[in-house]
């Protein structure tokens, strides 16, 4: 089997090499008098500059050379190869097809390469960066059907600026200019930057706007620039209004009507059935409080625009007030298109009406999806679910959402039977637009608040184990700062699980079987006991990952408290043996902490470094000695340590496979460390790959101890060891990138096994790809959808 490997692995070695060395020859395919072009080299002819500004100037440059030359790979060009080496295809689709016009490149010739154009950009862009004399040549070297283009650019000097003026006049948007010039961008010694006098028009016409100055526009602003005040290479910069500005974006703007058509369409639009403007005399009929509501149908209760709008009669107009209540419409998720206009009604008094033209969605939904699936633990299975929706269930842009669904899991494989999962349930949620509380909750962001109300009920069978019913309800309200911050508060969510039946089979792995060699397991147990839960729960979220910076991070905390208050009401204490029960269930009593933070840098638009820990830990006290089994952390699986099937690691040194069962059971902890790190780049479109490395594990706070007093997860305990006991994976990653769907496929093994000998946990020693026997046992392949983290 090893020899056999080790030949298939010398003939993929033999076919890349001939790919390698057919791909070099793209130039014989060019016609007599062609030449492939290889790109452009920039060299800046100047000494006087320093190297790093010298180097930052080339970049710049070359990035502005027109046309790119074709794509390399380790300095080969297979997509040319392809391109030149695929015979033309006869349809518009097909393998062939793709393979010259989708993965393939056209070959880049000399010929299309128009040099004196670009020797301009090169000047005019050394221009707008402030070197005023720039200067530019050309000189073209070939060698074996090869071309490139050598740029030589003699910038001069750089520009600085010497003097910022604004120009003063009796005018009131240049008063507003002269209150905006302290943080103006342009600065005295900055060199001369055409892009950065661009950005201040951009701020001068941002502060307007926040000043009523509807119809100002940065074209307004000119920038005039001298530099003949000084020999010594200084520019001086005076910003003024423009002769030719239209009076009417020298006026600031008031708000006079603000109306709201909530049932928007075209179509009465052509059909004459309502115009913009409306008739003032046709309005009063739709008067709500200090706005107008044309909903002749009543389909929306007015309130909920008075709640999302930020324009009041009177108000001067201000972009940020303009945008918030956008927002603030689309966030309220009934609207598909939501569009503003503003009509001058006194241009004397300088006063618009404010419209707002919102397109209602389809108010009720219904949705079937299905789904499979299979994980790392030897399951497939598949998923049924009707969604039902109402987006506007009482007539305030409520939300409500109900479900049923069905899932079962079958095992496919593995070493034991782990017996097959079904589950069924239903779900329903609603969903307001505000916070429900006694007191009034103000917010100026642009998301609107909401208060959400769950209730849901699950049934779950384990064949030939248990069955389980799980009733779940939850009150709580979330709200966001901004785009970045989110708060998720609940006030109460209460979780009941109540055992309908528990087979002979598994009761007998709780207590044991000493004549079978099976050891009593209590906590298996605890997953059948009858539960309640309940208590607040908080989550805060931070990310900047949608921002297009190099380096952003994600971060959220979850803090959740049950039975906090009653217990310490009823003074219950199970290590007293004094357990207190409500509707003769005990409740449980915990805290519960777990936090996520995750780093991104990119290193490129195709490479990037995602890394991530999570760290959490479950202390139960008072009324309760475990952390329910529902509420614990579990590790293993696609989106944790990949290298280890989904909950089969831990807790802490603990071998599950020792254990003498007909099942494996998933593994639990009560506390949780685990880190991760993520190479992503990008081979071609929608195909990246990944190459990543996981650490972490599981451990108790307490040790699981039977009735006769033994350990039953021996090496389970934190302890100050707990780095010696941490599990390292690692592996490569395909993902299939289609917008709408991520399709991850990642291959794993282990590096480090917590449950080995002390001191002999690393196996880097016992990695052998050519016994089949290590592969089935040691190569994982996880299949998911979406990125891990």
């Amino acid at each position: 089997m090893k020899s056999r490997f080790s030949n298939h692995f010398k003939s993929l070695i033999a076919a890349s090499f001939c790919m390698m060395i057919s791909s070099c020859s793209n130039t014989k395919f060019l016609k007599e008098g062609q030449m492939l072009y290889t790109g452009a080299e920039v060299k800046i002819k100047n000494d006087s500059l320093p190297k790093k500004q010298k180097k930052a100037l080339q970049a710049e440059l070359e990035e502005n050379l027109t046309p790119k030359p074709n794509s390399t790979f380790f300095g080969l060009r297979p997509k040319l190869y392809a391109y030149n080496s695929t015979k033309e295809p006869k349809k518009y689709k097909g393998f062939r097809y793709w393979l010259k016009y989708k993965f393939g490149e056209k070959p880049v010739l000399l010929g299309d390469v128009d040099r004196e154009f670009n020797k301009d950009i090169l000047i005019n862009y050394s221009e707008n960066k402030g070197y005023f004399n720039a200067q530019a040549t050309y000189d073209t070297v070939s060698k074996n059907k090869k071309a490139q283009v050598i740029y030589d650019v003699k910038p001069g000097n750089q520009y600085l600026i010497s003097q910022v003026k604004f120009q003063e006049d009796s005018t009131l948007v240049n008063k507003e200019i002269q209150n905006l010039k302290d943080k103006s961008l342009l600065k005295v010694g900055n060199p001369f930057d055409l892009a950065v006098i661009k950005a201040e028009r951009e701020r001068i016409d941002n502060g307007l706007k926040e000043k009523g100055f509807y119809y100002f526009h940065p074209d307004n602003i000119i920038v005039q620039a001298d530099s003949t005040v000084a020999k010594t290479h200084k520019v001086e910069l005076n910003v003024k209004l423009k002769e030719q500005t239209p009076e009417l974006a020298t006026q600031q703007f008031s708000i006079d009507k603000v109306v709201v058509f909530p049932n928007y369409n075209i179509r009465d639009v052509k059909k004459g059935k309502y115009k913009i403007p409306i008739d003032k005399d046709s309005l009063s009929k739709y008067a709500y409080e200090d706005i107008y509501v044309i909903d002749p149908q009543q389909k929306f209760k007015p309130k909920i625009f008075d709640r999302a709008l930020y324009f009041k009669r009177g108000d001067i107009y201000n972009r940020k007030d303009h945008n918030l209540t956008l927002n603030r419409l689309i966030s309220l998720g009934v609207f598909k298109f939501v569009k503003n206009e503003f009509v001058v009604t006194d241009s004397l008094n300088h006063q618009f009406d404010a419209y707002y033209l919102l397109t209602p969605r389809q108010f009720q939904s219904l949705r079937l999806e299905t789904l499979g699936r299979t994980n790392s633990a030897n399951y497939g299975g598949g998923e049924v679910n009707l969604n039902y929706t109402h987006r506007n269930f009482f007539r305030g842009a409520e939300q409500f959402k109900a479900s049923i669904y069905g899932a079962f899991d079958v095992q496919l494989g593995g070493p034991k039977d782990a017996n097959n999962i079904v589950r069924v349930g239903a779900n329903t949620e609603l969903s307001i637009p505000r916070i429900v509380a006694p007191f009034r909750f103000n917010s100026s962001s642009a998301f609107v608040p909401r208060t959400n109300m769950k209730l849901g009920y699950e049934y779950q069978s384990r064949t030939q184990l248990y069955t389980l019913s799980n009733f779940n309800a939850s009150f709580g309200y979330v709200w966001k700062e901004n785009v970045r911050k989110e708060h998720d508060l609940k006030l109460l969510e209460v979780t009941m699980v109540a055992p309908q039946t528990v087979t002979e089979k598994y009761q007998e792995q709780i207590d044991g079987n000493p004549e079978l060699g099976i050891p009593a397991n209590p906590t298996l147990g605890r997953v059948v006991e009858k539960q309640l839960i309940f208590g607040p729960t908080y989550a805060y979220t931070f990310t900047n990952t949608i921002s297009p910076k190099t380096n952003t991070i994600y971060y959220r905390g979850m803090l959740d408290l049950a039975g906090n208050i009653t217990g310490l009401l009823s003074g219950g204490n199970v290590k007293k043996g004094d357990q207190k029960e409500l509707f003769g269930v005990p409740f449980s009593q915990y805290a519960k902490t777990e936090h996520d933070f995750r780093y991104y840098h990119k290193f490129n638009e195709k490479t990037s470094l995602a890394t991530r820990i999570i760290a959490g830990v479950a202390y139960p006290y008072g009324n309760s000695e475990y952390v329910p089994y529902s509420k614990q952390f579990f590790v293993g699986g696609s989106n944790s340590i990949r290298a280890f099937r989904a909950r089969t690691l831990g807790p802490g040194s603990y071998d599950p496979t020792s254990q003498n069962a007909t099942f494996y059971f998933d593994q639990s902890g009560d506390i949780k460390l685990e880190m991760n790190a993520e190479y992503r780049a990008n081979l071609y479109k929608f195909l990246n790959v990944a190459a990543f490395v996981d650490a972490g594990n599981i451990w108790l706070i307490n040790d699981d101890i039977d009735e006769n007093g033994v350990i039953t997860r021996p090496g389970g305990k934190f302890s100050k060891d707990f780095l010696s006991e941490l599990a390292v994976g690692a592996g490569v990653g395909l993902r299939l990138d289609f917008s709408i769907l991520i399709l991850r496929l990642d291959l794993a093994m282990p590096l480090r096994i917590p449950y080995y000998e002390k001191g002999d946990r690393w196996v880097f020693d016992r990695i052998n790809f050519g016994d089949s026997a290590w592969r089935k046992d040691n190569l994982i392949l996880n299949i998911a959808i979406g990125y891990p983290f």
